[in-house]
């Protein structure tokens, strides 16, 4: 399947329902190594002039390590038909199977990166800065850090400049 570079101005959706509702893949790595993981928390806008996409990562996936390592990664977005792909993506992990092939997904190189054939939009990010979350950073009492974080570790933000939005042709 081909992809085409657009401009980012050309984008015309509601991110609340393209990454809290319909969900995305963060992939990391390069063809000879790379894994993915689902995702539905991230921001889009603009940083130190730069349009720039925010995913968050908890350190004990094993997604972590390969967007850790490298400089780029990629969010991939699907139609619904992939729900199901997504889900399967999202509870198990590539340490233990080949989960891209198990989801039926078709690895893809796009922009230096790696992604999915199937996917109808393709974001292209290049890391610039990282913190951690931490408890201690929550200014409200409304149970977030209990809700979300009593079994597993706080996650780590990514925030990265958009270097490319490929869409299928």
């Amino acid at each position: 399947m081909a992809f085409r570079k657009i401009s980012i101005s050309e984008l015309s959706f509601n991110p609340f329902d393209k990454i809290g509702k319909q969900w995305m893949l963060l992939t990391g790595g390069d063809s000879s190594s790379f894994n993915t993981m689902t995702a539905s928390w991230g921001q889009l806008g603009v940083l130190w002039n730069k349009d720039v996409f925010t995913c968050y990562i908890r350190p004990n996936r094993y997604t972590y390590g390969f967007i850790e390592k490298g400089e780029c990664f990629t969010a991939s977005f699907f139609g619904e038909e992939f729900r199901q792909a997504l889900s399967f993506c999202g509870s198990n992990s590539g340490r233990d199977c080949d989960k891209v092939k198990e989801a039926g997904l078709t690895p893809a190189e796009i922009g230096g990166c790696m992604a999915f054939e199937e996917a109808e939009l393709v974001l292209v990010c290049r890391k610039l800065y990282s913190y951690d979350l931490q408890e201690s950073g929550f200014l409200t009492d409304d149970g977030i850090p209990e809700k979300f974080f009593s079994k597993d570790p706080y996650h780590r933000a990514y925030i990265s400049e958009i270097t490319g939005v490929y869409v299928k042709e």
